[in-house]
């Protein structure tokens, strides 16, 4: 990496030395001469975003965030400098909260990359766009960048017989991700504790083990101030918050319990969507966003990005700021979030390397670009710089290795391994690898797939086991013979059920979810997320401040049925997964829910645009765990809502 020498930050606008604000909330003591050192040190920082160092020659690896928890110099180093850069005072352009405002509000200039005229209230993020996987990645490494460069300078404090132990660990350091649709491991929920579990947490440092506010658990805004948002209850909020109760209360508290709930109801959905993506979606404009095409194929009206909006709004929790594009930066779920979205994007990349981006019209404006504007590989990924005067563009970022990092499931591997792992990792839920029985890893191996790590037992897998309308791998030995395959006794093969939702984004003022359940559903929508016959929602994820003029646009997602439909069969309520068996069970059956995230339900038909299918396709069942399943033509068996 170049030297970050072209913005300076005094460290005397970071930090005061007791690190203590008037409400209580705290961050490290250094020590009082270590303080003194800090305060009077310039901490250097390029607005350049470049490759973080090799070492030994070699990118190192973004770790799934409960594997970087088990490395205790990381772990300590990474709590660290995330709590250093949220102290760091909010007129740098490398703290938190200014980082954090590149996506959306409050509509900031970073960098001097000025808007276009009335686009200022507008953040620089793609969204619903050819480069919404592209821009993200950049601005990963600009986060990551800032992390590290706070680390080196943080690991250089310890004493001298740690020393050159931490320097060590500090170097190998890469942001982590949160990997929300694989398997967690047993007895614990999708959402770390180490997120969730406690506002404040026991940290090691160079002045011993101390007890700080989480950096995971809530962003604080210091000072606050509430012209951020435009909108109330945020505007009142001086915190972060996830599942806020009362939702509308200026002293709401998160509920992360219910978060952690309802992420693990929705496990199943968005595994069954990620290997879904995976294994039948080879095409980047499809793979990469949600807006409506036009001629969608009724085998790929799912994206990375429609399934990243659902774990927004489930995220987010109500109206946590997860939830709403323009304020969802500033949880710290956020990066955590968009890591595994890029790590995703990067294996999709393996198995599927010959479509990528092209020329498409900008459905949204942004604070760089009009709405219309045509998107491509040459496009400036605005505001990352490459150099002092040029940007980032989609085809300079294509690889991992150009930023100094890489993912276990992709570095040095081939496309069979790739496909490997996701057989491992992303088919608890389907039947596409039954002939494999239960030999599949779930996050505990994850991040060991290359040392052939003995795959969990049974009775671990279903100790994790979500409660919602969905069959397992752990209970395949219930399925009467014939249930996947119905007349296709040799198994070579079975129906696969979705259904396909088509919507305005812009339906409602806010955003919104879309339900699925079988069988009857309570009227309080705050139990929904947590019922046992749910199959799946679709978060619609939706900013504020979009042109009027492009609220007519369509998105689309999927919620997946099949594995509902083996919960059926294993309980002998149907047959088989056969269209004779299963149409004349979801006619009667199957009921639609919506409801905004502050929970107001609202009728179907109130909901603009709004058509749900139900389609079907037989799916060849790979023959080894190299090889993905073969998707058959689509057909669509009949119109929930038209």
């Amino acid at each position: 990496m170049e030297p970050l020498c072209i913005f300076v930050l005094l460290v005397s606008l970071l930090f005061s030395p007791s690190l203590i604000y008037a409400s209580g909330i705290k961050g490290y003591d250094y020590g009082h001469n270590t303080s003194l050192r800090i305060y009077k040190r310039d901490f250097s920082q390029s607005s350049i975003v470049g490759s973080l160092p090799l070492v030994d020659g070699q990118p190192q690896p973004r770790l799934e965030i409960r594997d970087l928890q088990k490395d205790d110099d990381q772990w300590n180093l990474y709590i660290l400098a995330l709590s250093w850069m949220q102290y760091t005072a909010q007129d740098s352009p490398f703290s938190f909260y200014q980082i954090a405002g590149i996506h959306g509000a409050p509509g900031l200039t970073w960098g001097n990359v000025t808007p276009l005229p009335g686009n200022a209230n507008l953040g620089y993020c793609h969204h619903v766009s050819i480069l919404f996987p592209t821009w993200h990645r950049p601005y990963l490494v600009l986060y990551e960048q800032t992390l590290y460069n706070i680390i080196q300078y943080i690991a250089s404090l310890w004493p001298p017989e740690d020393l050159d132990r931490v320097q060590n660990a500090a170097k190998r350091f890469r942001i982590p991700y949160w990997d929300w649709a694989v398997a967690p491991p047993a007895g614990e929920s999708v959402l770390p504790l180490s997120i969730g579990g406690s506002s404040t947490m026991n940290v090691s440092g160079p002045n011993g083990i101390q007890s700080i506010s989480n950096p995971l658990f809530s962003f604080i805004f210091k000072p606050f101030n509430g012209s951020i948002f435009s909108d109330s209850p945020w505007n009142q909020w001086n915190e972060t918050k996830r599942a806020p109760s009362p939702n509308t209360d200026p002293n709401a508290i998160s509920n992360n319990s219910f978060v952690a709930s309802s992420l693990d109801n929705h496990l199943p959905s968005y595994q069954q969507r990620l290997y879904n993506l995976f294994s039948n979606y080879r095409n980047y404009s499809r793979f990469s966003n949600e807006g409506w095409i036009g001629s969608n194929a009724n085998g790929t009206y799912d994206s990375i990005e429609s399934l990243h909006d659902s774990v927004h709004t489930i995220g987010g929790g109500g109206w946590g700021h997860l939830a709403i594009i323009a304020y969802s930066a500033f949880d710290p779920l956020f990066f955590l979030h968009h890591a595994n979205v890029d790590r995703i994007f990067a294996m999709w990349q393996v198995i599927h390397n010959d479509s990528y981006v092209v020329p498409t019209a900008a459905v949204y404006a942004s604070h760089t670009q009009n709405q219309g504007d045509i998107e491509d590989t040459q496009t400036p990924l605005k505001p990352f710089f490459v150099n002092d005067t040029s940007f980032w563009t989609s085809d300079m970022v294509r690889k991992l290795e150009t930023f100094g990092y890489t993912y276990t499931e992709v570095a040095n591997k081939t496309r069979a391994e790739v496909v490997a792992a996701i057989n491992r990792m992303y088919t608890d839920y389907s039947p596409a690898t039954l002939i494999f029985g239960s030999n599949k890893n779930s996050l505990t191996d994850a991040g060991q797939l290359v040392d052939d790590q003995a795959p969990k037992s049974i009775t671990q897998q279903q100790s994790h086991k979500s409660k919602t309308m969905a069959w397992h791998h752990g209970s395949m030995g219930h399925l009467p013979l014939g249930a996947v395959s119905g007349v296709n006794f040799n198994r070579e093969s079975y129906r696969e059920w979705i259904a396909n939702i088509e919507v305005k984004k812009h339906a409602f003022e806010s955003s919104f979810l879309i339900y699925l359940f079988l069988g009857d559903v309570p009227d309080d929508s705050s139990s929904w997320q947590h019922l046992d016959n749910l199959v799946g929602s679709l978060g619609v994820f939706v900013g504020h401040g979009q042109p009027t003029k492009a609220h007519h646009n369509k998105v689309t997602g999927t919620i997946p049925l099949t594995s509902a439909l083996m919960r059926m069969a294993a309980d002998k309520d149907i047959s088989s997964l056969d269209t004779e068996d299963v149409e004349l069970l979801l006619r009667s059956a199957l009921k639609l829910k919506v409801a905004l995230v502050n929970g107001t339900v609202v009728s179907a038909n109130e909901v603009d645009g709004l058509r749900i299918s139900i389609v079907s396709a037989m799916v060849t069942i790979p023959a080894t765990e190299e090889e993905l399943p073969k998707w058959g033509e689509f057909q669509t068996n009949f119109d929930l809502v038209v």
